[in-house]
């Protein structure tokens, strides 16, 4: 799954594309056992692996569904508060790595055990000890830009990023634009982690189409080993069909805007009205990606995953089907990208802005 020089023959697809297990259900709350979620993967016909480490009490149940239906566990993750979970870690990535998982991606809560948020110095330890874990386990490891956890302040991700550089360490990203998109045209959610002054002053550019943007710089920088691509739609509507409990900011308020239908829901599976220009920035940041990798030798990227899931900031109590979706996800991107690969590499502008698509009127 490595990066090959372009040529007048389009590239296979390039890369694992996995399915959230969160995301194998038809309708929400549906018990599916582990030998089923399996079974749907694969006769999909569509997905490469199975996204989701091995849930504690089930290990055995998803070593042996992954067997039984020839679908490998490739990549998962876990949640981590650092000064509490530290030997959680190494459980899991021994977990992970015995059912044949090759990345885990590391979430690190944005507030330390003792309460208050977490500091450069702690998420620079936290990411190194995950690496030397493990090189000893062998497992690949990975930081991820995501809602309640550090990196959900897009200023945070740079900065420890050349941090680690500086450690001798590979910075490896896994990228959900998603969690950047939501916060775009939505003060409310730019509140919660503080950035709105630095959006509204230009300090801070979360619009994808405006040059500097910060979806772009990380792509730029070439760390990108993971893409999960889930859609959001910009001042996006929260998901008023789940009261979330409580996950570190507000309980008992409307689950976040972190899931917008990737195809048009059937009449009643969903809470508010659909629009397919909605879906388009997230679509945008994918087809960049691509171009990236496809134009860059030594692109890191290997695994993609389709992320329509369950829980209140995302599809909990919805009624289209979320691996449904997942599908369409799935077959939208191996498509995208047999388009890229067959484009010449310089017959687009690498990042696709209104102004470029104005020169082409």
């Amino acid at each position: 799954m490595t990066n090959t020089t372009h040529s007048s023959h389009p590239m296979k697809f390039p890369f694992s594309l996995g399915c959230n297990g969160r995301g194998v259900v038809h309708v929400e709350g549906t018990p599916t056992s582990v030998d089923e979620q399996f079974r749907m993967v694969k006769a999909a016909g569509v997905f490469d692996h199975f996204d989701r480490m091995p849930q504690p009490g089930e290990e055995r149940e998803y070593l042996e569904a992954s067997q039984r239906h020839g679908i490998p566990i490739r990549t998962g993750l876990w949640w981590y508060t650092a000064g509490k979970d530290e030997k959680l870690l190494e459980k899991n990535l021994r977990v992970s790595m015995e059912g044949g998982a090759e990345f885990h991606d590391v979430m690190l809560h944005i507030r330390h055990d003792r309460g208050t948020v977490v500091t450069d110095d702690e998420i620079v330890d936290f990411y190194l000890l995950a690496h030397e874990l493990g090189e000893r386990i062998g497992i690949e490891i990975g930081f991820e830009n995501h809602i309640y956890m550090w990196s959900e302040d897009p200023r945070r991700i740079e900065p420890i990023a050349e941090r680690i550089r500086q450690e001798g360490i590979p910075f490896k990203f896994v990228l959900d634009h998603s969690h950047v998109l939501i916060k775009l045209d939505n003060p409310e959610e730019q509140d919660i982690i503080g950035i709105r002054d630095d959006v509204e002053s230009g300090a801070l550019i979360i619009d994808p189409y405006q040059d500097g943007n910060v979806l772009d710089r990380w792509i730029a920088t070439n760390t990108v080993h993971w893409l999960q691509v889930r859609p959001v739609s910009p001042a996006g509507p929260k998901n008023i069909w789940a009261i979330k409990d409580n996950n570190s900011y507000a309980g008992g308020s409307y689950g976040r805007p972190c899931q917008y239908p990737f195809v048009r829901p059937h009449p009643g599976e969903w809470h508010s009205q659909w629009h397919a220009y909605r879906v388009e920035p997230a679509k945008e940041i994918v087809r960049r990606m691509f171009r990236h990798h496809r134009d860059t030798p030594g692109s890191p990227l290997r695994y993609l995953t389709a992320d329509m899931i369950d829980m209140a900031d995302y599809g909990e109590n919805a009624k289209y089907s979320l691996f449904d979706q997942n599908v369409a996800i799935a077959r939208w991107l191996r498509s995208t990208w047999d388009s890229i690969a067959a484009e010449s590499p310089r017959s687009l502008p690498a990042t696709v802005t209104p102004s470029a698509l104005e020169n082409t009127k």
